[in-house]
């Protein structure tokens, strides 16, 4: 469908109010006439024991839905009937959560509850609706929806947030506008609020060009505040498009609504990204000159882009002016500036910076991504070993992450006793090994002319499932033929101190 033919789509489902009937074309939901079978309990479990008993029986439903996946509906219907479950609310969500990605057992459980008698709740209801939609069983979806108009107050906020996102989702644009029309079906005000959750679908899935024409389409019916205008602005800024930003930006500002900070760190952001960190400054610079105090998130994006054109003097001015300013900085912007001045070796500069976390205490504090970078720049094993224990002085955990990188510089230092203790502390941990961890090892040893060694690790690798890298398995087809190689030589040198020794024993 061409640009225009669908803006001519969405103009007609906007100038047109129906009352949409739910789908009736669809077979029945509950086609077969089965009696209540089911034995009510109550919907709040009594303690652990319950809750136990309650995750075995959502389990076994698991396995013979499994088992019984190629049977016909009344044939589970009636497997699951002798099964003689208790229902409840949490019973029946844990079965359908352990089939989010599953859609045929999780319908067909969710129709032998309904078709049971038992009333499941609008949590139940909205599981299902959302497994549907992530699957793209549209059919089922609406047969579901049907299932719920006949019943009354189940149609929540969140029913139609779902629906929403999976018509977005699926590109299905002009059915996720019909479903906002629905609303007045299900007893719901079409009100502000509800079509700024439809515009952020549309944009959170690409959808912005019509998502803007909507917008400009119903400036009559809803009093568009900034917050709406903030939610087109982020589509096109989210979707790359820095034209159409700065399109919708000019828009913005000329008209009567005044820019917050959440417009401004938009755009910010967008002009950061896309390199124009000059713009960005002078726009930061336009928010304080107005009276509309950037948050730390800001200060943030400016002092990160600036680092990244390398202007850090200019990102360590704007770091000065948050604390004068009373815009107190986080770990984020000591992050960014740690990394950055890593990488030109300001290291005096960095301990200055991690001394001031340190001090400041809570919301300052470093982190495991602090001291990774400290790491990366660590020149021998002597400097990585204080920043570890720095590490722990401070009580900062590691992380599957901080392990692999020890791992990559021990095995550049070839420190080989300290990646066999890394490697040891990280299983005790239980943070690894990983593919990751694998793949170090395995090219590390090879680069080390360790052949048999990085071979064993590989074959370990594989044993744990564990599927390598293509580049792992190119250099491990080549360690094959170069250790087939060797082999070869040795056996021809073996052959040939043989042949000599028996010409000395004649």
């Amino acid at each position: 469908m061409s640009t225009k033919q669908l803006y001519r789509k969405i103009h007609r489902l906007c100038s047109f109010q129906p009352i949409y009937l739910l789908t009736n074309k669809t077979t029945p939901l509950f086609p077969l006439p089965i009696q209540n079978y089911h034995r009510q309990t109550h919907t709040k479990s009594d303690g652990f024991a319950a809750n136990v008993a309650e995750e075995n029986c959502a389990l076994k439903v698991q396995t013979l839905l499994k088992i019984e996946a190629n049977k016909s509906v009344s044939d589970i219907f009636q497997s699951l009937n002798q099964c003689n479950f208790a229902l409840s609310e949490d019973f029946i969500l844990d079965v359908l959560k352990r089939h989010r990605s599953d859609w045929k057992p999780a319908f067909t459980f969710f129709k032998w509850v309904l078709a049971g008698g038992y009333p499941p709740k609008t949590g139940s209801f909205n599981e299902i609706l959302d497994i549907l939609g992530r699957m793209r069983r549209f059919d089922e979806l609406n047969q579901v929806l049907d299932e719920m108009s006949k019943r009354e107050n189940l149609v929540n906020e969140r029913t139609y947030g779902i629906v929403i996102n999976r018509y977005a989702a699926a590109h299905k644009v002009e059915d996720a506008i019909e479903f906002f029309y629905k609303r007045k079906d299900f007893g719901l005000e079409l009100d502000l609020i509800a079509f700024q959750t439809l515009l952020v679908c549309l944009c959170r899935f690409k959808h912005v060009e019509a998502a803007e024409f909507l917008f400009h389409n119903k400036k009559n019916e809803f009093k568009h505040d900034i917050k709406t205008r903030n939610i087109i602005l982020n589509g096109w800024c989210v979707l790359g498009s820095l034209r159409e930003a700065k399109r919708f930006w000019n828009d913005i500002v000329t008209s009567k609504c005044k820019p917050d900070k959440f417009t401004y760190g938009t755009f910010i952001n967008s002009l950061c990204k896309s390199g124009k960190i000059s713009t960005a400054v002078k726009l930061f610079q336009t928010m304080w000159e107005k009276g509309c105090k950037p948050d730390v998130a800001i200060c943030n994006c400016i002092i990160d882009g600036l680092c990244f054109k390398k202007r850090i003097p200019e990102a360590l001015e704007i770091f000065r002016e948050m604390n004068e300013r009373d815009c107190l900085p986080d770990v984020a912007t000591y992050n960014s500036l740690i990394k950055h001045l890593c990488k030109i070796r300001r290291m005096e500069k960095v301990y200055e910076l991690l001394d001031e976390m340190e001090t400041k205490g809570e919301g300052c504090l470093p982190n495991a991504r602090t001291y990774a970078y400290l790491l990366n720049s660590a020149k021998t094993p002597e400097e990585a070993i204080g920043i570890l224990e720095r590490m722990n002085k401070n009580g900062c955990k590691m992380l599957g992450d901080t392990y692999n990188l020890l791992l990559r510089l021990f095995m550049s230092w070839d420190n080989q006793d300290r990646v066999k203790s890394t490697w040891d502390e990280m299983e005790r941990s239980g943070l690894g090994p990983d593919q990751r961890s694998y793949t170090i090892m395995i090219h590390g040893l090879f680069e080390g002319g360790r052949l048999e060694d990085a071979l064993c690790y590989f074959n370990e690798m594989i044993s744990k499932n564990m599927v390598p890298e293509p580049r792992t398995n190119l250099l491990v087809d080549a360690m094959n033929i170069m250790l087939k190689e060797k082999r070869k030589e040795l056996e021809k040198k073996e052959m040939t101190k043989k042949g000599k020794r028996n010409e000395n024993t004649r």
